[in-house]
Parts: structure tokens; sequence; C-alpha cells
């Protein structure tokens, strides 16, 4: 059986060039690294300062970079805070007009077993990012994650 996500895309003609989609799939997928890497500064230099994000932690739309690291500083910290081992991005579908990309794309996050033994069931993200090609190469100027249930 084809894969509903998979048709979707085929069956999409793409704006843009190859070349273009691929490396704005690049710049979100170092974002992603960046975060398993542990390493914020990897993810920033992906994210324009003045983005606005609606991110599946926060009821608010985010304005820039000093929202963004308030969400940050919220995050649980600890032994009992989940551990994220993996982030997978995939099922993109990535259009190009000029300097604007417009990206959509599913996430699964994998979780380490909590302290207790509890093992953590994966989360599924719905994303949609809008990127601009800047001088230092394509940066989000705005990102929406929904929290599949």
């Amino acid at each position: 059986m084809t894969d509903p996500a998979t048709s979707r895309a085929a069956a999409h003609p793409s704006a843009g060039s190859a070349e273009d989609r691929a490396a704005v799939w690049s710049a979100l997928l170092d974002i992603y690294a960046g975060f398993t890497a542990g390493d914020r500064d990897r993810i920033d230099r992906r994210i324009h300062p003045e983005a606005t994000i609606w991110d599946s932690a926060a009821p608010e739309l985010l304005f820039g970079r000093a929202d963004l690291d308030r969400i940050r500083a919220a995050r649980p910290v600890g032994p009992d805070a989940p551990v994220v081992t993996g982030i997978h991005a995939s099922d993109e579908v990535i259009d190009v007009w000029d300097d604007t990309a417009l990206a959509r794309y599913t996430l699964r996050v994998d979780f380490a077993p909590a302290a207790d033994g509890t093992v953590l069931p994966a989360e599924h993200i719905r994303n949609t990012a809008v990127a601009r090609r800047f001088e230092q190469g394509w940066l989000v100027v705005h990102n929406h994650e929904d929290l599949l249930a």
C-alpha cells in the first residue's frame, strides 16, 4: 500500500528549484540536529532573531528570540525531565518562491525511559515553517507546531 503522505507529496507540484527546496530542508534539519546535540547557537543560526513562533509547549504566539528563550527557560530540567533521544523529520512538502519558502512536514520526537523506568510515548508534531533567504542562508521567520494527539 502507498503511504498517503508520500502520495500527497508526489502529487503536489512543488514550486521552486530542487536545489532551493533541498537547501531549505537542510536548514530545517540542522535545527533538529542542533537540538539533539544540545547546541543552541546552531539552532539560533537558523532562526531569524525576530521570528514569530507557535511553539507546541506555549499557548501564545512568541515574538522573537526573547520570547523563545523565555519558553526554553521554562522547560523542565533535572533528573525527572524528559530526555529527547531523537527527532525525526519527514513527509516534507516544500515550495520556494524567489526568497521565500513554505515547508510543511511532520516530526516524531522519541524519549528515553523515565527515571522510574516508564516508557514515554513518542510525540508526533505537525509543523509549518516559513523561511526567507538571507545572506547567511535560509532562516525561519515563522514556525507553527501542532502536537498531535
